[in-house]
């Protein structure tokens, strides 16, 4: 074969995994993408509405931070996220790709409600608060060994069957507000023990969010040391690169896989205890608010890391949150604050692939990092 030939049925470049990158070069190619995200919407901005796109930047950046209110509505949502994504991040670790985040969240909330509803009036309130952790965190956790037993024993598909578990939270937690609905026929259960406040989570130094923030931050800790500084967290990444590695070192797969689902699951129970006996102190099929699905992003933007996620959560909280004021100060339909969010998810999750991936060009040719 000719030089010529060769090179005619060589690939100009094609696309091979980076050595690790130092982290300020990662993060210098996640900033530049913000950065040009934030152009690529000042763009859409001035065609689709004619609006100055500083304006609605300056918006975004007071509909999270306008108020005092604004700022702890905004780090109780954090909270909410980041509990949510710490439960599926040991699970992620461990490449089991847990999606029923949101169903396990709904097991936490309806077990929260139901001590409410029907031991509010019969136990003193920190043994029924007490009772309400326990029972969230069991009722999520269950949720999550289900789909885990049958990962264990039978090798079944691990997201369809966790994506099939929250359909069916959903229908159980429509059936118990039709159950407890108040009054009959109301489709809904209000607030729960309104005038006794039985079950309410504490208020501390005034603050309704308080507790809830200090809780998430105290289990982002606990998360962090579980899984990368004791035996159950090596396992978790051993099994996550090599079940068979795992198997041949004597560690017991099957068990791992179980025991991570249970800390899952209980884990996402905590965060719908947090938001039934929290701050809402009613139930519903959309508590959740689609957290199970966006925790998700939130922890593999984080490469799995627990600390980072405070950022990851942090961010998309803070678009949602601003996307929502620019629909309300410019007379704007709520679907062009959610083109903005996401041509800004776009361009971060696309910088990941520059930070993982660069092309390779044919010798003759130059190579871009």
């Amino acid at each position: 074969m000719t030089e010529l030939e060769s090179k005619q049925r060589t690939p100009l470049f094609h696309i091979v995994k980076r050595k690790s990158l130092p982290w300020y070069q990662a993060w210098a190619i996640r900033a530049a993408a913000i950065v040009l995200a934030l152009v690529v919407c000042a763009v859409v901005t001035t065609l689709l509405t004619g609006e100055n796109p500083l304006q609605i930047y300056a918006t975004i950046f007071r509909g999270a931070f306008g108020t005092p209110r604004k700022i702890w509505v905004l780090l109780q949502n954090i909270a909410i996220l980041l509990c949510v994504s710490l439960a599926v991040t040991p699970a992620f670790r461990m490449r089991f790709w847990n999606v029923g985040g949101e169903g396990q969240l709904l097991m936490g909330g309806l077990a929260t409600a139901a001590c409410m509803i029907c031991l509010g009036d019969k136990l003193p309130n920190g043994l029924l608060i007490l009772l309400m952790v326990i029972s969230a965190a069991a009722a999520g956790g269950i949720w999550g060994v289900i789909p885990a037993i049958f990962k264990a024993k039978w090798n079944t598909n691990e997201t369809l069957f966790t994506l099939m578990m929250n359909y069916v939270a959903t229908q159980l937690v429509a059936f118990f507000v039709i159950v407890w609905e108040v009054p009959k026929g109301a489709g809904q259960i209000g607030i729960i023990n309104q005038n006794t406040e039985a079950g309410w989570l504490p208020w501390i130094f005034g603050q309704k969010y308080l507790l809830n923030i200090l809780v998430v931050a105290i289990l982002t800790g606990l998360v962090y040391i579980y899984l990368n500084y004791s035996k159950h967290g090596y396992e978790i990444s051993v099994v996550g690169e090599s079940e068979r590695t795992a198997r041949y070192v004597g560690i017991p797969v099957s068990r791992v896989i179980i025991r991570t689902m249970l800390l899952s699951g209980a884990l996402c129970g905590i965060a719908g205890l947090l938001l039934v006996g929290g701050t809402d102190h009613t139930i519903t099929t959309t508590i959740g608010g689609g957290r199970g699905f966006t925790a998700v992003m939130v922890s593999w933007m984080a490469k799995f890391n627990p600390v980072v996620m405070i950022f990851t959560s942090f961010l998309l909280v803070f678009l949602e949150r601003g996307a929502g004021e620019i629909s309300t100060a410019f007379g704007l339909n709520h679907s062009f604050s959610d083109i903005l969010t996401g041509i800004i998810l776009f361009f971060i999750i696309g910088s990941e692939f520059f930070i993982t991936y660069q092309l390779s060009f044919r010798k003759n040719g130059k190579k871009e990092d």
